[in-house]
């Protein structure tokens, strides 16, 4: 057995954590960046704490995004970079502050369709504080950036992006409304399912992933339905900062490697991809692995994470396809056609998907068939 686990250098959880972030910032520079989303009003006395420049991202990043943050970095000499927002901040805080310092263009070092050129100086100071329950982008080695004309959603990756601090505090998510709780929620489970089944599991994150598909059992359908519940929403935070760890140590699978390209052709929040695609992409990994490897280890996996969402000792893997599924409508999660998916995008998608990235650490091999029937149940 060998693997390895990397994360953020230090992580701090807890409720009103938050106030200590101007002084965390502050220990790492001078002159700060602050990287927000379109809307900061709830969190506009903590951007004032923090005596910064700031930087909008307006929804998910994109190269040509990132290029004018890094030249906004450079201009103002900012010697640190901090995101308070959800994980399209948080992704483009850390693609900014790596390629202020790596200089060039960001499609030069990204994966897929960039040169994919290693980055090799250390990135500015990076300290994320997430305000959605969701990516777990705070503890990752990636920034995931929109090409427009390449129409995907492909990675800029390097261990130097680790955050150097990953502040998670769960009342920065109180304010949530319930669809972005549901998206962002959904995509936190996603996040544990697959790494949890993925060909490059280890016992460590095992353990981070069970945790966390136990919590969001309990809170997810909670906290869409009553934002007060402080319980449900720290058990959702938690779980979203455990699929960051468990992702960016064991990979993903079918559901990202769909959101890739379907998050690069059309104006979709990634959470809301991914939930859409989730039931769909486990029964299919659960019918390929039923009909040529039965003796697969994930297809055992598939049922653990089953008796977890149910609670019921007996529950079957197809019994946790069911419960996801169940979820998704209760929460009213809608088709990829509602963001304007079209039978005649389903074949590029589909192409275009079995080359994404995420797809590599999929517990097996999907033909191009069953990868047209995953989009084709989620369309």
């Amino acid at each position: 057995m060998r693997f390895e686990f990397a994360t953020a250098t230090r992580i701090v959880f807890g409720e009103g954590a938050a106030s200590t972030l101007p002084e965390l910032v502050r220990s790492f520079g001078a002159r700060p960046l602050a990287v927000t989303g379109a809307s900061t009003k709830r969190l506009k006395w903590l951007i004032s704490a923090l005596e910064a420049k700031t930087f909008a991202v307006p929804g998910e990043p994109t190269v040509d995004l990132v290029r004018e943050g890094a030249q906004r970095a450079q201009k103002a000499s900012c010697d640190v970079v901090v995101s308070v927002g959800g994980g399209s901040a948080i992704d483009a805080g850390k693609a900014i502050a790596i390629i202020a310092t790596n200089g060039g263009e960001p499609l030069d070092f990204l994966e897929v369709v960039g040169k994919g050129r290693a980055l090799v100086n250390p990135p500015l100071p990076f300290i994320a504080a997430p305000t959605t329950a969701g990516t777990g982008s705070e503890v990752t080695r990636n920034a995931v950036l929109g090409v427009a004309k390449h129409g995907i959603k492909a990675s800029l990756r390097s261990p130097l992006m680790l955050p150097r601090v990953a502040l998670v505090d769960p009342e920065l998510t109180y304010a949530l409304p319930p669809a972005v709780t549901a998206f962002t929620g959904l995509d936190a489970l996603t996040q544990l399912i697959e790494p949890y089944v993925s060909s490059r599991a280890n016992p460590l994150v095992d353990a981070i992933c069970l945790d966390g598909i136990g919590r969001v059992s309990g809170a997810l359908h909670r906290a869409c339905h009553d934002a007060a519940d402080r319980d449900a929403r720290r058990d959702m935070a938690l779980a979203s900062l455990f699929g960051g760890l468990a992702l960016a140590n064991s990979g993903l699978g079918v559901v990202h490697g769909f959101a890739a390209p379907l998050g690069g052709s059309f104006q979709a929040p990634h959470g809301a991809l991914c939930a859409a695609l989730l039931p769909h992409g486990m029964a299919a990994n659960l019918a390929a692995l039923r009909a040529r490897e039965p003796q697969h280890p994930a297809l055992e996996r598939y049922a653990v994470i089953a008796r977890l969402l149910t609670r019921r000792n007996d529950a079957s893997a197809e019994d946790g396809v069911d419960w996801v599924r169940t979820l998704c409508d209760e929460l009213h999660v809608p088709a990829l056609r509602a963001w304007g998916v079209s039978e005649a995008d389903v074949p590029g998608i589909v192409e275009k998907a079995a080359r994404a990235s995420s797809m590599q650490a999929n517990p097996l091999s999907l033909t191009s068939e069953e990868l047209l029937a995953v989009i084709t149940a989620a369309r």
